[in-house]
């Protein structure tokens, strides 16, 4: 099969194509064909060097969308609609920048049933399950209640602006740019912040009471700034890592932290494990509000299969404003 591998770090060139064996699956494991898959921050940290060290060729790719190949155990069936996300791929085993990917079986969704495009699939698992994941487990979202969206024309805070918008929540969302504002409002944001680094004033004029919930994707530079526009028992999470390196200096637990409120961070690692299986994941319900026409789509481009590279590109220029997708 044809997959792009990563030899030593770099670029975007350091993406090459070739041809390699396609890992059989053992009786835990599923062998999926990639109709399409959607484009990570966390495949360009690889790329780049910054996830450790290079010393065996990897296939880069979190997530992917397709039908099975094969399943050893006949839990599902050849031809089946399904995604995928995380379960150690790019890291233990070999991502999805592939024609085909072996995965653990408890990181597969069915998505059977569903009318929606693989371009449109494509969009859903990372960036929706990542914040599903950090609204509904972390920050125990309900109808309602006010989210601040930090970092919102990422392709996560995208998702989780029309998520939250869907479960009935108010959100405000931030940029740095005026220019991103009205493609934030087109997604569902009630109220756009432009981002100076220092917001905490501004949101409480919006909201004096403060917001119920944040969700940090912009990350350690801005999160006590985030954590001072909380209402007391208000709850932060961290999801993102945009603005450097995951250290905050000095980090005052009386100072920097008010009372009652919460901060975690959400990894989406979790995602498929034992203490978050994908199975009780509402993507299906999602893909279903996303051919409905109840959520606004936050695909942003899509690429072939031999312009991987050039997506790279595009998508560490901070222009793409929604979710890139390669289709094979």
């Amino acid at each position: 099969m044809k997959a792009y591998v990563i030899e030593q770090p770099g670029g975007p060139e350091a993406l090459q194509l070739r041809d390699i064996p396609s890992a059989e699956p053992t009786s835990d494991e599923v062998q999926i064909r990639v109709r399409a898959f959607g484009l990570n921050r966390a495949e360009t940290y690889l790329r780049a060097g910054k996830m450790g060290d290079i010393t065996t060729p990897r296939v880069p790719g979190i997530e992917a969308v397709g039908e099975v190949i094969h399943d050893p155990a006949g839990v599902l069936r050849t031809g089946q609609r399904v995604a995928t996300a995380m379960g150690g791929m790019q890291f233990s085993r070999n991502g999805s920048y592939a024609e085909q990917v072996t995965v653990l079986r408890n990181n597969v969704i069915s998505l059977d049933n569903l009318s929606l495009s693989w371009e449109q699939l494509a969009t859903l698992p990372e960036a929706y399950l990542t914040a599903w994941g950090a609204l509904d487990k972390s920050l125990a979202i309900q109808q309602g209640q006010t989210l601040l969206v930090r970092g919102g024309t990422s392709s996560v805070g995208l998702a989780a602006i029309t998520y939250a918008k869907a479960r009935g929540l108010t959100v405000i969302a931030t940029t740095r740019s005026a220019e991103n504002i009205e493609r934030l409002y087109q997604m569902g944001a009630d109220e756009v912040v432009v981002d100076n680094g220092d917001i905490a004033q501004r949101i409480r004029e919006i909201t004096p009471a403060g917001v119920d919930a944040a969700l940090e994707i912009v990350g350690a530079t801005t999160l006590r700034d985030t954590i001072r526009t909380l209402r007391p028992f208000g709850a932060v999470s961290v999801i993102g890592l945009l603005g450097g390196p995951p250290v905050v200096e000095q980090f005052h637990l009386m100072q920097d932290l008010p009372g009652g409120t919460r901060l975690n961070f959400f990894p989406s690692g979790l995602l498929g494990t034992p203490a978050l299986p994908l199975q009780d994941t509402p993507l299906a319900w999602l893909a279903k509000e996303l051919a409905a026409k109840s959520m606004p789509s936050i695909l942003s481009r899509t690429f072939d299969f031999d312009e991987v590279r050039h997506a790279h590109r595009l998508m560490e220029s901070d222009r793409a404003l929604g979710k890139l997708v390669v289709m094979l």
